[in-house]
Formats: C-alpha cells, sequence, structure tokens
C-alpha cells in the first residue's frame, strides 16, 4: 500500500493518474477538467470506455463494479459529479478504493460545492494523493483578463492588456462566452490583437461603449463621447451602464491623483488595487484635471445616476449633461 501511494504522488500533474480532483463552481473551468482527463486516455486507448455518474447513481457496490478488471483490459475513466453530495455509503465506497486504485482506471471526482459538505471525501482524496485541478469561480474581473491573458497564449495568439479588460469589459462575466471570443479573434485575427480590434468586433456591447463613453469622457473629448453616448442609447445601452462607467473613470483618476509621491509603477498598482496597465492609462487620462475638476465631476455624475434610477424625467438629458460637464472638468487645468 505504501507503494502505490508513493505513484499516486508521483502522478499528481499527469491527466492519466488514478484519481483527478475538480474543485470549485466554474462550470467551464470543470468541463475543462473532465475533457482533459477523457482526451489522455483515449491518447493511450481510442477504445476507453468514459462513465459519468451523478450522486444518485453511485449506488453501494457501484463503483467497485466499473472499476473491476474487464476481460479485455480495457481502459476506463469514471467521472463522478458532483460528489459532495454522494450518501454515505457511496462515501465510504469511494474512500476505500482511494487506498486501492485500480490499474487503467481513471476515477474523478467532481466537487462543485460552496459549502463544507463532502469535505472528509475531499480530505481523504487529497490526503491518498489524487492529481487536483482548482476550478474556482471568477467573480473578480482581474481574474477574467488573466483568464483571456491565457487563453490568448494557448491559442498562439498575442493580445496587449488593453485589449484583455476592453474584451472582458465587452463580454461580461460568462466565462463561456469570453473563451469563445477569445478563440473568435484568434482565429480571425492575423498579428497582435489591440483594443482596437477588440472594438471592432464588440463595439454594440453594453459594457464596451459605456466604458468607450466614460474614456472619451474623463480624456476631455467631448464631441466623441456626445456621439458615443447617443449611440449607445439607440442601440439599446442601459442608462445606469453608463453612470457606472463615469464615475469609475473618474474615480480611478481621483485615487491616482492623491496616490502617495515617489512611488514607482508597480507600487502604484498595488497601492491603489490596480493593474499596472491601468495605472498607465489613467495617469495620461489625468492630464488636465484639478482637485475642483474631480469634484464637479463626480457631483455631476451623481446626479446623473440618480436621474436615470428614476428621479429625473429624460435619463438621456442627464447623461449628456453628465458628459459634458466631465468633459469639461478634464480641461479645467
Amino acid at each position: 500500500m505504501a507503494t502505490r501511494k508513493k505513484t499516486l504522488q508521483a502522478t499528481t500533474d499527469d491527466p492519466l493518474a488514478p484519481v483527478t480532483l475538480a474543485v470549485g463552481q466554474e462550470d467551464l473551468l470543470i468541463d475543462r477538467a473532465v475533457r482533459q482527463v477523457v482526451s489522455a486516455a483515449r491518447a493511450a486507448d481510442a477504445d476507453t470506455d468514459v462513465r459519468q455518474l451523478d450522486p444518485g447513481e453511485l449506488a453501494p457496490g457501484t463503483l467497485a463494479e466499473l472499476t473491476s478488471p474487464s476481460l479485455f483490459a480495457e481502459r476506463k475513466v469514471v467521472v463522478v459529479r458532483q460528489a459532495q453530495d454522494l450518501a454515505a455509503d457511496a462515501v465510504k465506497d469511494v474512500k476505500a478504493y482511494l487506498t486501492r486504485p485500480a490499474e487503467e482506471i481513471t476515477l474523478v471526482l467532481l466537487f462543485t460545492g460552496s459549502g463544507t459538505k463532502g469535505k472528509g471525501l475531499l480530505d481523504a482524496a487529497r490526503k491518498a494523493g489524487a492529481r487536483e485541478v482548482a476550478c474556482p469561480k471568477m467573480t473578480r474581473p482581474a481574474d477574467r483578463v488573466a483568464f483571456a491573458r491565457g487563453e490568448f497564449r494557448a491559442l498562439g495568439a498575442t493580445a496587449t492588456p488593453v485589449a484583455c479588460q476592453a474584451l472582458v469589459e465587452a463580454v461580461g462575466g460568462d466565462l463561456r462566452e469570453l473563451a469563445s471570443a477569445c478563440s473568435q479573434l484568434a482565429a480571425d485575427v492575423e498579428g497582435g490583437i489591440d483594443e482596437a480590434v477588440v472594438a471592432r468586433y464588440y463595439t454594440g456591447r453594453a459594457e464596451a461603449s459605456s466604458f468607450t463613453v466614460a474614456d472619451q469622457a474623463v480624456e476631455g473629448r467631448t464631441a466623441e463621447a456626445l456621439e458615443t453616448l447617443r449611440w449607445a442609447l439607440a442601440t439599446g445601452v442601459a442608462p445606469v451602464l453608463v453612470t457606472s462607467a463615469l464615475a469609475q473613470g473618474v474615480r480611478a483618476i481621483g485615487k491616482l491623483a492623491s496616490a502617495p509621491p515617489g512611488l514607482r509603477g508597480g507600487d502604484v498598482a498595488r497601492e491603489l488595487g490596480m493593474p499596472p496597465w491601468k495605472v498607465d492609462r489613467v495617469r495620461q487620462q489625468m492630464r488636465g484635471w484639478s482637485p475642483q475638476g474631480l469634484a464637479t465631476a463626480l457631483r455631476a455624475v451623481a446626479e446623473a445616476d440618480a436621474a436615470v434610477k428614476g428621479g429625473g424625467y429624460d435619463p438621456a438629458y442627464a447623461l449628456e449633461r453628465a458628459v459634458i460637464t466631465v468633459a469639461s472638468a478634464a480641461r479645467e487645468r
């Protein structure tokens, strides 16, 4: 048994390790973890038998039956979904299997719960030396930007940090849609992917157009910001998205303006909680801003936000006033 445990520990980076854990709530990453194991198994044996089970299908004795030696010595992949919900008898069977995993069998346990349910089985699998794939829910924009950069690298494409950020803002929080967008851009675009490319493909998306309005406004480009605003509203962008983007843009300038002097780029990024590329961009945008201008812009955005949330009769007019005020404030100095 000791020898077998050493073997398990030695294969934790191998998709064909006897046991793989996929832990987290991000469906795309969970599915990819399963697909990686299945692909590796079928590369080793094209006739690999894949069985996927829900918790209720793993009755006492089922795992032993599925993992028992076959007359034809075929390779198998057994995937147990929502392993945190297994019944006590099934948990007992899986724990027993972990001590004596079968040859040519890969067991994949998917833990997708958000609490401590199933922790005993998860801890037992880790102790046995199971290979583990983290599949965390990506709730922070910075995590999704990092995901997009990784997708482009995996696809053999290059994309600037600003392009990755713009793509996340355009596509939103759905990781499958973000992965699909990366794949489309990598397939369609020759050479590097920059912000202009992303805008060309996704300029009609709500988040992209609202942030474009904000960028143009804080840079003092009044006419362009108004034109983009009117187009965005005409294509269905919710006014509240525009006020949110304006608020973020003005606050970012305020945060950078109040950063301790003498800090280097990386230190400023850590101090303000911004990625370095964002610091560089905001530093360019803050030229022309004064403390009074920031105060004026923040008041204008707050008034517009109240108006679009029911405090005014014409959200479009309120947004135009806010854009004009913010753009004018950007040129006060």
